[in-house]
């Protein structure tokens, strides 16, 4: 049984398991599903140069079959309860999830933690899963707004491990061994590190019940140990402001990420850039969107966009367009964030983002899956559950004079530019993106 359950908003309950393991729970009346990650704080910044890659890797290699079970196998226990089975990876978590009927929760809480606690690690299976990945990597190189995100990290963060692709280097992928990314499992996804949770039609006691014995052998190997707190800032700030940076793609659109740095997720202003980010290229009536495409035609796709990691963040504004058009799409975007930092937003605009911000919030509470993926991130990154009535209210509070001194603040930083497209040389770049170097 748990220890010491804790309430927390709504709904919403949070034990501590043995071996240090947080269970955190939602019930959604009304539902007929359950679903249910095991979330680690580990990601692709906790790699060393030699392990590029390899949470990345380590997606893929678990599901290849355990002690119990055969990579069939688990696919087959799945999909004999129409269940969906998955992973994902990013810079600070990794997480491995199941969305099954409530009826079936006890399968997808053993399945989850067989692979991710008892993977069998067999030599073939890594050279398979090495294949499919570098596979991945040559996808990820056919897609130039894939591409341009990775390039677009790597010169706004540098050497810093925030810089590094999440899918890791053909390089890095092809040179490491199964012993890499044995010692790189076993070290890293600890049950202090881990996070169940979970959302739908259950019981948070009998989750807990099913999760401490699913979990047992692992948790025993941390007997008596705490779970690791939030992740917390290094004090090293590793982005930098501008920078441009191209890679040539035989592509028949031009693809431009142009950005500047900003505050951790732990730094002041969170609901303030949420809104700031909304206003300017988050939604139809944005001012991005209608200066660049609704009124001028130059891009058929054109958004801004956050990321706030522990150590650093960032606000960046995406498009595609024709080459001969890069140059006054640039100019257009550059206009438009000067105008920003210059004079701030109207108080429409903030309205509109509000609300904009208001809905989307609620909407993606709507099933089971959108609330699991908020209950894992907030316990992961902030240690706390925030309820929906209270991010509304942080929301609400946002004004425009808060907004424009961010801005200001953020958006005056030389911006740092990436582009990808059919340029073999930043001298063939337009004037409005080499005056940025």
């Amino acid at each position: 049984m748990p220890a010491s359950p804790d309430r927390t908003p709504d709904t919403v309950r949070r034990s501590e398991l043995p071996g240090g393991v947080r269970l955190v729970t939602e019930a959604v009346p009304g539902v007929r599903s359950v679903a249910l990650g095991i979330w680690i704080g580990i990601g692709s910044v906790d790699e060393t140069t030699e392990q590029a890659g390899a949470a990345h890797f380590l997606e893929h290699l678990l599901f290849k079959g355990t002690r119990r079970r055969t990579a069939a196998g688990i696919a087959e226990e799945m999909d004999a309860v129409g269940g969906e089975l998955n992973a994902f990876t990013a810079k600070e978590h990794t997480c491995y999830y199941a969305h099954v009927l409530d009826t079936d929760v006890a399968l997808a809480v053993d399945l989850l933690a067989d692979v991710v606690t008892d993977a069998e690690f067999a030599h073939a299976d890594v050279e398979v899963e090495r294949g499919v990945v570098l596979e991945e990597i040559s996808m990820r190189d056919d897609d130039p707004e894939d591409l341009l995100g990775d390039l677009f990290d790597e010169t706004l963060f540098g050497a810093h491990p925030l810089g590094r692709p999440v899918i890791g280097s053909e390089d890095s992928i092809r040179a490491m061994s199964r012993d890499t990314l044995h010692s790189f499992w076993r070290g890293e996804y600890t049950t202090p590190r881990m996070v169940v949770a979970a959302a739908g039609n259950l019981d948070h006691d009998r989750i807990a019940d099913l999760v401490a014995a699913a979990l047992g052998p692992a948790a025993g190997e941390h007997f008596g140990a705490r779970a690791v707190p939030p992740r917390t800032a290094t004090g090293v700030r590793p982005a930098r402001s501008g920078a441009l940076a191209l890679q040539s793609d035989e592509s028949e659109q031009a693809h431009v990420m142009l950005g500047v740095p900003g505050a951790g997720r732990h730094g002041p202003g969170r609901p303030a850039l949420a809104v700031l980010n909304a206003a300017l290229g988050g939604g139809l009536s944005s001012r991005l969107f209608q200066q660049v495409r609704e009124q001028r035609g130059l891009a058929y796709q054109v958004y801004s966009s956050t990321v706030r990691y522990a150590d650093s963040g960032a606000l960046s504004v995406y498009a595609g367009c024709a080459p001969e058009r890069l140059g006054e799409v640039v100019a257009v975007v550059r206009d438009v964030l000067a105008g920003v930092t210059s004079e701030g937003l109207t108080e429409a605009e903030v309205a509109r983002a509000k609300g904009s911000l208001r809905g989307g919030l609620v909407l993606g509470c709507e099933d089971t899956a959108s609330r699991m993926n908020r209950l894992g991130r907030a316990e992961l990154d902030h240690g706390r559950q925030r309820s929906l009535a209270e991010s509304l209210t942080r929301i609400d509070a946002v004004t425009p004079d808060e907004v424009a001194a961010l801005a200001a603040e953020l958006l005056d930083q030389p911006l740092t530019a990436a582009v990808v497209g059919p340029y073999d040389d930043v001298d063939d770049l337009p004037e409005s993106l080499r005056e940025l170097a």
